[in-house]
């Protein structure tokens, strides 16, 4: 586990490569699967990202899926 700091600026990171596409989706995936346990709020966030990925794990996906992927992103930063 990094810390909250950490985790707060990788997602930022992240969120703002993918949302630019110069970040595959499948790399976002990977990377919030792979983020491991958090204290509440971000590590609520954390498992309902994971969730969501494990769950819509299949290309192509839709601009909607998109979007609620950069939501989830976007929430694992939030304060």
């Amino acid at each position: 586990m990094k810390s909250i700091n950490d985790l707060v600026a990788s997602a930022k990171t992240v969120c703002d490569r993918y949302r630019a596409g110069r970040m595959e989706r499948e790399t976002v995936r990977e990377w919030v699967l792979g983020l491991g346990a958090y204290p509440g709020p971000h590590g609520d966030r954390v498992r309902e990202a994971m969730d969501w990925f494990r769950l819509h794990n299949r290309e192509p996906v839709s601009d909607d899926i998109v979007l609620v992927d950069i939501d989830r992103l976007q929430a694992i930063s939030a304060p």
